[in-house]
């Protein structure tokens, strides 16, 4: 099987070369090519067009920023009509309704879909580690479980495609909802002069503990944002996407709506590219009566 990669952003570059070091024949794309230098050191073939990396695979995998991206990649005149035999594994986080719809059109090609959005960052891409998560018929979820395994120990099987889509919303609303949480009670003992460290062995011995308020405590407290993992924008993003396909169920979105607006605070505070993490300058900054 050859594989096209299609997005090899921060998320999608280890995963491509997760499949490089596996000897999974692979060619790549990328909107930004110069983000294409270290496949092409490491062996695989890059292609100039996306039309390019589609015709010459058998299974293309999608590790794109939004439904926009995937529409304009996969999904122009050009390409969507090369689709015809060929496999699309989407990766990337969008909602339910844009997975099936994207999936209606490969299959109106001639194409099979697939969605197997991930939950972790860089280390666990780069390690294989990820969380997959596969919205699929059973037979197409046997048939891709070992190029899925390359990307983590073990791919599950969720239900019928918008299922593993909505999964990953309500994880990505998760990581949200905690980092800010964790974030207000921080910036909270602290206005108090409760010394952070007592506060979190105190927390770390309670069940309201996370694995990831520790993760995220040393960049909050050194102020230390960059060489993010996963951007305050592409969280801002998924918890749009989340709060669009909550309200569309009939769900009471009042508490994620007030974590979007710390998400938007933190932008305006040139965190955009930062990590999420950076939420905390914006709970501090609205305390101090910078934004309100």
């Amino acid at each position: 099987m050859k594989v096209a990669f299609l997005g090899t952003g921060l998320m999608g570059l280890p995963m491509a070369q997760r499949l490089l070091a596996a000897n999974v024949e692979l060619i790549a794309y990328n909107r930004t090519p110069e983000k294409l230098a270290p496949l092409q050191a490491a062996g695989a073939e890059i292609a100039t067009h996306p039309r390019h990396a589609i015709r010459a695979a058998d299974c293309i995998i999608l590790m794109l920023t939004n439904t926009a991206a995937i529409y304009s990649v996969l999904l122009s005149d050009t390409s969507w009509h090369t689709l015809s035999g060929r496999t699309v594994i989407q990766m990337g986080t969008i909602t339910p309704t844009e997975s099936q719809e994207i999936r209606d059109a490969v299959v109106a090609a001639g194409g099979e879909y697939l969605e197997a959005p991930v939950l972790g960052s860089i280390p666990e891409a780069q390690a294989g580690n990820l969380i997959v998560m596969v919205g699929a018929k059973e037979e197409q979820f046997q048939r891709h479980f070992r190029l899925l395994r390359h990307f983590g120990p073990e791919p599950k099987l969720i239900g019928n495609v918008g299922t593993a889509a909505a999964l990953k919303l309500a994880l990505n609303q998760l990581i949200a909802s905690l980092t800010t949480s964790f974030a207000l009670s921080l910036a909270f003992v602290q206005r108090q002069g409760i010394d952070a460290e007592v506060f979190m062995q105190i927390l770390r011995e309670s069940a309201l503990y996370a694995p990831t308020f520790d993760k995220k405590l040393t960049r909050m407290l050194d102020g230390n944002f960059a060489n993010a993992n996963f951007p305050t924008k592409h969280l801002l993003k998924d918890t749009d996407l989340f709060i669009s396909e909550a309200k569309s169920v009939d769900l009471d979105i009042s508490s994620i709506k007030g974590v979007r607006q710390i998400l938007q605070a933190a932008m305006k505070m040139s965190f955009a590219n930062d990590d999420y993490s950076s939420v905390f300058y914006a709970i501090k900054a609205w305390e101090e009566g910078r934004w309100e």
